[in-house]
């Protein structure tokens, strides 16, 4: 489900969700999930953004509060977020940006496999070109090294009074990825790295980093939290 029209006068006071998908792919690899929320009634935009050519801090402070503008946030009941992998850094570069914090109407945030922490992936792959090719002018600020910019974030706390719940991986298909990352990991980020000081809940599920995204039970778990603000145990 890709909002590509801009907000008209016409105000939906609904709940708004704002989907954003992760480095060097497009909107519709969070189509599960953006059906998923939309079915709930909430109001959907799910909108590819130009992850390998913006900075991060470009797409944080100047692309998403546009996007926000254009979708009529500001009149939304409460604005939520649901976000894979890079798109959860976009979305606290914003709340770092943002001149009141928490924002009056900013609602529940769920991360799936965000490297919150960075990734040793880019670390071992910054010499490679293909990888620059594939991820463009972020790929490397995603490291755990001096110019991590995920580790620059987490120098504090989340936010308070941001309620935020995070989806982790912990299956690979990459032995070689795997092998590269310290302790359980999805094959690109580990679960100690999704994890943030002040984060309401937390989920383990048995994905990959890409595979999370297809996954009903995931898709079930985003919507479960913006709803009760808790990841539902009962399910098996």
């Amino acid at each position: 489900m890709s909002a590509r029209a801009p907000h008209t006068s016409q105000c939906d006071e609904r709940d708004l969700v704002v989907v954003l998908h992760g480095i060097g792919v497009t909107c519709r690899w969070m189509s599960r999930i953006a059906r998923a929320v939309g079915a709930e009634g909430y109001r959907v935009v799910n909108r590819t953004y130009p992850s390998r050519k913006l900075p991060l801090e470009q797409l944080g402070a100047q692309w998403l509060p546009q996007l926000l503008r254009e979708h009529g946030a500001a009149e939304a009941a409460r604005v939520h977020f649901v976000t894979h992998s890079m798109g959860g850094i976009v979305v606290r570069i914003w709340l770092r940006e943002c001149a009141d914090l928490p924002p009056p109407n900013l609602g529940r945030i769920v991360m799936i496999a965000p490297p919150n922490h960075g990734s040793e992936i880019p670390d071992r792959l910054r010499g490679f070109p293909p990888f620059h090719w594939f991820t463009g002018v972020n790929g490397t600020r995603l490291g755990t090294g001096g110019d991590s910019l995920p580790r620059q974030l987490s120098s504090g706390a989340f936010p308070p009074g941001v309620e935020l719940g995070i989806i982790a991986g912990n299956h690979t298909f990459n032995p070689l990825f795997s092998r590269w990352i310290n302790g359980e990991s999805d094959g690109t980020v580990s679960v100690a790295s999704t994890r943030l000081e002040g984060m309401l809940d937390h989920i383990v599920m048995p994905h990959s980093h890409t595979g999370i995204l297809l996954s009903r039970p995931v898709a079930a778990q985003a919507v479960h939290f913006l709803r009760e603000g808790k990841f539902d145990r009962t399910v098996p």
